[in-house]
């Protein structure tokens, strides 16, 4: 790991639960994140971990429990509070414009953080042509970091998987997190771009300074870049601890055995 300093908590989830319909998707379920950490969510298929990435930044509202984000109580989060309050996140299913380019696309993330009244951006004077260049300075920023400088005017349609995954980290980044979701960095990806994915959400981290929380399949991966792993199964918490303490958890493995069901 690097050399990054781990900090208090930063968020904290308390006594979640969320059903829908007769459906219980999430079971009292309580865990921290701490500032500058890596933190995964794990679990077989169906274990709830979209649904608390979900609750995380306001797409879903738990009919129990609270969220506590460095320390202001949050009963009714929804996303714009969420991205407000400094939570970003890539999606599963690639949530971005196929037919803009890259860098429009990236360009969309500032969005939050333009200033100038929709007039100004209009007829780009003053204020918000001095926005556009600062905000389009970060994006050069983001884009050189993550080494996507030969496709940013292709549309987003026209690029391989991989990448569009890449693009779609540049656009959650171009919004300044403090905490970054990610929702299967990983899936879909070949080896090299695995490696090239788990390489940049350490850069992130390091060199940003940025907490991040991920769902991912590939333990290989997890227990490789995380500095603590929660465990879900079918709704409820099997585990919580280091890779270490959640491989020898015999819940766990039980549940990844299929074992216990």
């Amino acid at each position: 790991m690097s050399g990054r300093k781990i900090g208090e908590v930063i968020l904290d989830l308390k006594n979640i639960s969320l059903s829908f319909g007769g459906v219980r998707a999430l079971q009292n379920i309580s865990f921290n994140v701490l500032e500058h950490e890596v933190r995964a969510i794990i679990g077989p298929n169906g274990a709830g971990k979209s649904s608390m990435l979900n609750v995380i930044n306001g797409v879903y509202r738990p009919q129990e429990g609270e969220i506590i984000l460095r320390g202001e109580h949050f009963a009714n989060m929804n996303s714009y509070k969420a991205a407000k309050a400094g939570l970003a996140r890539t999606f599963q299913n690639i949530a971005l414009f196929k037919g803009m380019s890259v860098l429009d696309n990236i360009m969309t993330g500032r969005n939050l953080k333009m200033q100038a009244n929709m007039l100004q951006q209009a007829i780009w004077w003053g204020p918000a042509q001095r926005e556009e260049l600062e905000h389009r300075a970060k994006v050069e920023e983001i884009i050189d970091f993550l080494e996507i400088q030969h496709i940013r005017k292709i549309p987003v349609g026209r690029l391989p998987y991989g990448l569009q995954k890449r693009v779609d980290l540049a656009r959650a980044l171009a919004m300044e997190p403090q905490i970054l979701l990610l929702d299967e960095p990983m899936a879909g990806m070949n080896v090299e771009e695995k490696q090239d994915m788990c390489r940049f959400i350490l850069d992130v981290n390091d060199q940003f300074g940025t907490t991040v929380v991920l769902i991912e399949h590939d333990m290989g991966v997890v227990m490789d870049i995380s500095d603590r792993v929660v465990v879900l199964d079918y709704g409820k918490k099997i585990g919580d601890g280091t890779p270490d303490e959640v491989r020898a958890n015999p819940d766990v493995i039980s549940a990844y055995l299929g074992a216990s069901h």
